[in-house]
């Protein structure tokens, strides 16, 4: 039975929790499709492709910065700084270090991402265009996969189907309707076993059930606007995240978070929500009161969840360069996975 204490302790968090958990998730008769040197070619082939593709999709350009101790608020700075005009974003090759992450097999203590930033209109602040926006990087992931596979035709497991042509859209509120009784990662492994890629949209918006799907920074996404009219139901939210079915590892995998930025009035309402009031004094919450920086959507793609499943790898380790416990190694030892360091 799920009690409310497993809906809370859901909420944030990221990792399994033990090694004695991660030694279930890994397979056992684990064989890598590549070689560690068509791995490497690989993971440079699909990085071009996927950032090709974005530049293409988004109408991004690639820029280069140095920020030290920062969310990713700064992006939206940024398109002021870069002067990007309406329809005009940015895209950053971020790497940066996270030191509360459990270290698992889709968790690491290094985390790469393409974070990307791109000016809209007000009138661009609906589902409509951040569907339009989701099936777009969701056309370059797709495309990235059907090229790998085409070049390395190894990948092309019989095993393990191709990522679906069309992702599911559905929101928070709906899955919540459909599995009442399961914490949030739990109705998160149902829905992706049913859809094997989905976008779950509306995180951060206090459900029926008197939580978030997930626990969202209240300055950052826009998740309190109003959606019934285009939903048809009581939804609120201009966020989400792209989940898919790793059939390696035979649990849910996270590519991307990303939404509709708020605006003063919506930052003014979450703040207040969330009771972080005080923040309205920060420099980046000025800014957005004052009308100083655009409206903008955003998010950002995991490079090394990307590489890991379009690779076919069991361990975040087989693509990403970074430290790991002597446990955690000891495990993939066992399960003949070979982690970078």
């Amino acid at each position: 039975m799920t009690t409310i204490s497993d809906k809370q302790a859901d909420l944030a968090g990221p990792g399994v929790s033990t090694y004695e958990e991660v030694a279930k998730i890994l397979p056992t008769d684990y064989k890598p499709l590549l070689s560690p040197k068509d791995t490497m070619k690989a993971l440079f082939d699909v990085k071009r492709y996927i950032e090709d593709g974005l530049a293409r999709e988004l109408n991004l350009q690639p820029i280069r910065a140095s920020v030290v101790q920062a969310a990713t608020k700064w992006k939206r700075m940024a398109l002021r700084q870069f002067d990007c005009a309406v329809g005009e974003g940015i895209n950053t090759d971020m790497k940066a270090v996270r030191k509360d992450y459990f270290l698992d097999h889709d968790h690491s203590s290094y985390v790469d991402q393409w974070d990307w930033e791109k000016v809209i209109t007000a009138d661009q602040r609906n589902l409509a265009f951040l569907k339009d926006t989701v099936q777009r990087i969701w056309k370059v992931i797709k495309g990235a996969q059907d090229y790998a596979f085409d070049k390395y035709p190894a990948l092309d497991d019989p095993r393990y189907p191709r990522l679906p042509d069309e992702l599911v859209f559905i929101h928070a509120e709906e899955i919540l309707e459909m599995y009442p009784d399961l914490p949030r990662k739990q109705r998160e492994t149902k829905i992706i076993q049913e859809y094997p890629a989905v976008f779950i949209y509306g995180i951060g918006w206090t459900l029926a059930d008197g939580y978030p799907h997930e626990m969202r920074a209240a300055d950052y996404d826009d998740w309190v606007t109003d959606t019934s009219a285009e939903t048809g139901k009581d939804t609120h939210g201009l966020n989400g995240d792209i989940l898919v079915w790793n059939p390696i590892t035979k649990r849910r995998h996270e590519l991307t978070s990303m939404g509709v930025r708020v605006t003063k009035d919506t930052l003014v309402t979450q703040l207040e929500m969330s009771g972080q009031m005080d923040y309205l004094e920060q420099p980046y919450h000025q800014a957005i009161l004052n009308d100083e920086i655009p409206l903008s959507i955003g998010g950002g793609i995991g490079q090394s969840r990307t590489y890991m499943l379009l690779l076919r790898k069991a361990h975040l380790g087989e693509v990403s360069v970074t430290v790991w416990p002597d446990q955690l190694k000891e495990v993939c030892e066992e399960r003949n996975i070979v982690v970078l360091e």
